[in-house]
């Protein structure tokens, strides 16, 4: 029927939202303790930078603290931006545990843990090659059957800073204590440079990673569950983990 008019305006009163600590700090071995610090915002709200520069952050080790000072700057080598940041070097043996604090004027707290993973390394790295010249990477490495373990398997152009050329993650459920393989499509072609890392996870990080992927997927989907992501911290949102990864810079060979 023409001209009946369907459409009803409701009003819907919102909750008001209360904000929180947001950390997303990575250890490596060898590397300055950093993260970035911010304060969450609603979903709704403008979209905002909020730093947070009079927050008190420490990281502890073996019974020494660091503390991190507000010092905002961007990693040249890997496009990563930091809030706070300290002289101190990480340096953990496998089974090491470092415990994160957060507290700020407004009396929240935020508090993670991660123990040291050792790195799983990676066995061999070949090329195959079609008939039109283009290559298939495949990288093999060994799991330990002793132990449960979360992998994430990334290929880069060029370097860290360019596009991801493939990621994904798994776990050893499937295949525990066996050889893994992980390969490419056809994408590759003699002279190209690559970065293969292969990262040692934590079921913890592994969840997160995998809530962020499912909340980006669902974010302005009708048809999707809202994505809830699974923080490794308490009192906050984010992640506090370590890094450990093997990691390899390759240039395509020709086909031979």
């Amino acid at each position: 029927m023409h001209g009946c008019n369907l459409e009803k305006d409701i009003e819907v009163e919102l909750p008001s939202y209360e904000r929180q600590l947001v950390v997303e700090c990575y250890l490596e071995q060898g590397k300055p303790a950093r993260l970035t610090l911010l304060e969450s915002t609603g979903y709704l709200d403008p979209p905002s930078l909020d730093l947070i520069p009079d927050a008190t952050v420490t990281i502890s080790h073996h019974g020494i603290t660091e503390n991190l000072k507000y010092e905002p700057a961007l990693d040249d080598s890997t496009g990563k931006y930091y809030t706070h940041t300290s002289d101190y070097i990480v340096q953990g043996q496998p089974g090491d545990v470092f415990t994160l604090s957060i507290t700020d004027p407004k009396g929240r707290k935020l508090t993670g843990t991660t123990t040291i993973l050792p790195p799983v390394p990676i066995d061999t790295i070949e090329f195959n090659f079609n008939d039109r010249n283009k290559a298939i990477v495949v990288t093999r490495f060994k799991d330990n059957a002793d132990t449960e373990d979360y992998y994430r398997y990334s290929i880069h152009r060029d370097s860290l800073q360019g596009g991801t050329e493939i990621s994904y993650a798994t776990s050893d459920e499937l295949s525990n204590g066996e050889p893994f393989v992980f390969g490419t499509g056809y994408d590759f072609e003699t002279g190209d440079v690559i970065v293969v890392t292969l990262h040692h996870l934590d079921k913890a990080f592994f969840d997160f990673q995998e809530s962020v992927d499912e909340a980006k997927s669902a974010n302005g989907n009708p048809f999707s569950q809202p994505g809830r992501v699974k923080s490794t911290v308490q009192g906050g949102l984010g992640v506090f983990t370590n890094l450990v990864y093997d990691r390899r810079k390759l240039v395509v060979p020709a086909k031979k």
